[in-house]
């Protein structure tokens, strides 16, 4: 019965683990494919502005100088954003391997609880009630 029952929940945490990482797959692939559209991104980086309630509390100079610093990653950002739609197949790649190395783990932790099983009920067996013997 032990077995059924660690068996039954390892392979449920292996049909989680694999919903998990179809789906990050999905987000991961939809977030690099369509960085593309958001290439057009340098004029808005440009209009990033602080908010009001955060020039309150910063001097006038900071805030000019973060605004400099936004304005001069512009150029960085957009040509990310042009490279980014390239990686969606690394993206593929790597969340299968991700997903075979948890797998790999999910299962040696289910066989090793396996094997303990069958050595504490070995045990119990050897402690608990005597062995029959042969009488010739």
């Amino acid at each position: 019965m032990f077995y059924a029952i660690s068996w039954f929940l390892s392979l449920s945490l292996l049909a989680l683990w694999s919903l998990a990482c179809w789906g990050m797959h999905a987000m991961a692939v939809w977030a690099v494919s369509s960085a593309g559209a958001l290439a057009g991104g340098t004029s808005a980086m440009n209009a990033v502005v602080l908010p009001e309630w955060i020039r309150g509390w910063i001097p006038p100079e900071l805030a000019r100088e973060l605004a400099a610093m936004i304005a001069s990653a512009g150029p960085m950002v957009q040509a990310a954003l042009d490279t980014v739609p390239a990686l969606a197949g690394a993206v593929t790649v790597l969340a299968w391997a991700l997903w075979g190395l948890g797998a790999l783990i999910l299962l040696a932790v289910a066989l090793g609880v396996h094997v303990l099983i069958a050595l504490l009920k070995g045990r119990r067996t050897v402690h608990g009630t005597p062995r029959a013997t042969v009488v010739q």
